[in-house]
């Protein structure tokens, strides 16, 4: 048994590793995060054994992480959902995937950018051919609560960006390869009307606030909604990557086109060129089936 110091007790980061400090403990809540909430579903991601499995859960759930909810009857089956505790985690798993892209997967730099070859960009490009969550619902810049893929288009080309300006509010920290959110979100405005006429969606997501997104979108005049993911749930369901700006994580610019079955048909990451992949995106959506 491991010997624990006294200070230990009263420790929070202490306390919290003996919760959730385990590799596969950590694991678990990142794949839960990402919608996989059944034993099965879970098992075949992880490549656990399920007696592992079982105890991780087990913990998880005596800690009230998770909550079991029955999802069939004869055999009795259980999801495990995150609890209000759980997802008082997820900030905690972006920001370990954050640091790990830039400290271990990286070279230290603080930016904007991605390196195509890195970590980041191959876990965009594996989203294509995955279901996008039917959860987590955002905020929208209507008040509403939105699904990320909206259910009445033939496509969404849904585009995530660092931070637009706010209207009366500071500048934005110059983080290299930030720059352009304002510009990116206008060439969308710009071109609406050639979505809309394909039948297409536009949503852009963020992780600024729901009012810092409505002021700005009022001040645009933008003809689509903008999502606010600023508890990082969308950010840790897809595994995307982010950045930090000052204290906050910010989502790197990307491109996702997703068809009405939720299905990610194509990926546009990292996006340097935004007027070009404005035009791109929209050529891909307008060509799906």
């Amino acid at each position: 048994m491991t010997r624990r110091h006294q200070t230990d007790e009263t420790c929070g980061i202490a306390t919290a590793a003996g919760v959730v400090g385990d590799w596969w403990t950590l694991l678990v809540l990142r794949e839960i995060a990402r919608g996989h909430v059944r034993f099965d579903g879970l098992a075949h991601e992880l490549g656990l054994s399920r007696k592992v499995l079982s105890e991780r859960l087990a913990t998880l759930t005596e800690h009230q992480v998770l909550e079991r909810r029955p999802y069939q009857e004869r055999p009795t089956r259980h999801e495990y959902v995150l609890t209000e505790r759980g997802r008082g985690l997820i900030p905690v798993l972006v920001s370990l995937q954050d640091w790990a892209d830039r400290w271990v997967l990286g070279d230290g730099t603080l930016t904007g950018n991605a390196d195509p070859e890195g970590g980041g960009s191959a876990r965009v490009h594996q989203l294509v051919g995955t279901r996008v969550p039917e959860d987590p619902e955002l905020p929208g810049t209507d008040g509403g609560l939105h699904s990320t893929v909206a259910p009445d288009a033939r496509a969404t080309v849904l585009f995530a960006y660092p931070a637009t300006g706010v209207p009366g509010g500071p500048p934005r920290p110059d983080v290299p390869g930030a720059a352009g959110c304002t510009l990116e979100n206008r060439l969308f405005r710009d071109a609406w009307p050639r979505f809309e006429a394909a039948g297409l969606a536009v949503r852009g997501v963020s992780t600024q606030t729901p009012r810092e997104q409505a002021d700005f979108a009022r001040a645009e005049d933008l003809p689509f909604l903008l999502l606010s993911d600023d508890r990082l749930r969308l950010a840790a369901a897809l595994r995307l990557p982010t950045f930090r700006s000052g204290q906050d994580l910010r989502l790197k610019r990307l491109i996702l086109i997703v068809d009405a079955q939720r299905t990610v048909r194509h990926a546009l990451f990292p996006v340097t060129d935004i007027p070009a992949a404005v035009e791109e995106a929209l050529a891909l959506a307008a060509a799906l089936p």
